[in-house]
């Protein structure tokens, strides 16, 4: 058994947060860069452009990408051989993501009441933690900053088996659509099948932290992102919602089993920010 203070999630989920605002993934900075060469209208150049260059702000300057700093959505997988010490694991993260966005001048953007008093935390608590026990005597913690934007354009729909693959891929296509510029594309597309009315939104969310370009291990479903990507794109929304061929970098599909009498579908877009690190402790 392998004793892990809390106070080093703590540490680690503050620094998450900071680095993941203010510098862009690897992945999603090339695939921005392969669409710029691609781009053919003159105004989504343009965006594309501009979007480059707060990048390079952000990452020189140090502060973040977007003014929208967004929710702090977590996905932890604890090794069942970790022994956590010295507090509670949720109040760690939670104390980590307060001490991150003070320290990194990040909006704080989280109200206590949703509805009725809905008064600023002032620290962008309570995180949003998913949680999984698996083999082993690691932590990994993925952190992914999802902005109002891109989160108020996500759906789930329960469908029919009738309606089948079309039926699924109809949907996704709809719901880009009816999004326009309101997510800030170029999107990353994240799309849940499966599972019951949550799991799917979970599964639509998690999707998103794959890599630009790391297709789904099943050939048929792997096939069906290729589709998603191309008829998205034939839209002609473009970068910001102004125009092109560039509407989303990317679709990624992940599913599981689910009732026989239910097939539900989740889509949840990113931004073309898309916000993620991860941290093996």
């Amino acid at each position: 058994m392998r004793e892990v203070d809390v106070t080093e999630l703590t540490d680690a989920v503050k620094r998450m947060v900071i680095e993941s605002n203010y510098y862009i993934v690897d992945d999603v900075s090339n695939a921005l860069k392969k669409a710029y060469e691609k781009e053919t209208s003159e105004t989504g150049k343009a965006i594309l452009k501009m979007i480059f260059a707060n990048h390079e702000v952000s990452r020189k300057e140090k502060m973040p990408m977007c003014q929208d700093t967004g929710v702090a959505v977590f996905f932890v997988e604890i090794g069942q051989e970790i022994h956590l010490v010295n507090g509670n694991y949720e109040d760690a993260i939670n104390e980590g993501v307060r001490q991150g966005y003070k320290e990194g001048y990040l909006r704080k953007s989280m109200v206590g009441d949703p509805v009725i008093e809905r008064k600023n935390t002032g620290d962008n608590t309570p995180a949003v933690i998913h949680t999984r026990i698996v083999r082993g005597d690691k932590i990994k913690i993925i952190v992914a900053p999802k902005g109002g934007g891109s989160e108020n354009m996500s759906e789930v729909r329960m469908m029919k088996a009738a309606d089948g693959m079309e039926g699924v891929m109809d949907f996704v296509v709809e719901r880009v659509s009816k999004s326009g510029g309101n997510p800030c594309p170029p999107v990353i597309v994240g799309v849940g099948i499966g599972g019951d009315f949550e799991m799917s939104a979970i599964l639509a969310k998690k999707s998103l932290l794959r890599n630009i370009g790391e297709r789904n291990s099943n050939p048929k479903y792997a096939k069906v992102e290729e589709e998603l990507l191309e008829r998205i794109n034939k839209l002609g929304i473009g970068p910001m919602g102004l125009g092109g061929k560039t509407t989303a970098l990317e679709v990624f599909i992940e599913y599981i089993p689910c009732h026989i009498a239910s097939m539900p579908v989740a889509v949840n877009l990113n931004c073309h920010v898309a916000r993620h690190i991860k941290i093996i402790i």
